[in-house]
């Protein structure tokens, strides 16, 4: 027997199985062997926010952290907060006697954020230097915005790596 017979037999043995793929709009789809077929149920291939993440986290006097949630007129007037740094995403509203500042930074492994530090740190500085309270934010909060914070703590307040990822992260 020819190894591409061999194949062909095994081939033949398999157990037949089937694939769900799912589109971006959350439409569902079961493919088999000898069709594709739309699921009724639709299922999106990402977490749905169900739920505001609006709760900023204070990192030390003046500084809060947290979600682009938080920019919300409600919760900056809770935290008496009056500076917001957006990083990577604007704040979704901006209101009056709220002073902003956005800069562009993509959520991936290969941005520069000490090109974003540059623009972050003096606005931050200004904040505080104010006695103001400043929100620093990006989508979730959990990446660069805790990022940035971190930056901050060690160039300005002088604190080691460890301490300052310590303090963002307790």
């Amino acid at each position: 027997m020819s190894f591409l017979k061999s194949l062909q037999a095994k081939k033949r043995n398999l157990k037949s199985t089937e694939t769900y793929i799912t589109s971006v709009d959350g439409r569902r789809f079961k493919q088999t062997k000898d069709e594709v077929v739309e699921v009724e149920k639709p299922q999106y291939g990402y977490v749905v926010d169900t739920k505001p993440d609006d709760t900023p986290s204070k990192i030390i006097d003046h500084i809060y952290l947290g979600s682009q949630d938080c920019c919300d007129e409600k919760v900056l007037r809770e935290y008496g907060i009056t500076y917001v740094l957006s990083i990577g995403i604007e704040a979704p509203v901006q209101y009056p006697n709220i002073t902003y500042k956005f800069v562009e930074c993509l959520d991936l492994p290969e941005s520069d954020l000490v090109i974003s530090l540059s623009e972050c740190i003096p606005f931050i500085k200004r904040a505080t230097y104010e006695n103001c309270n400043i929100l620093v934010h990006c989508n979730a909060g959990v990446s660069r915005s805790p990022s940035v914070v971190v930056g901050y703590l060690i160039l300005v307040e002088k604190l080691s790596y460890v301490d300052a990822y310590n303090t963002v992260k307790k």
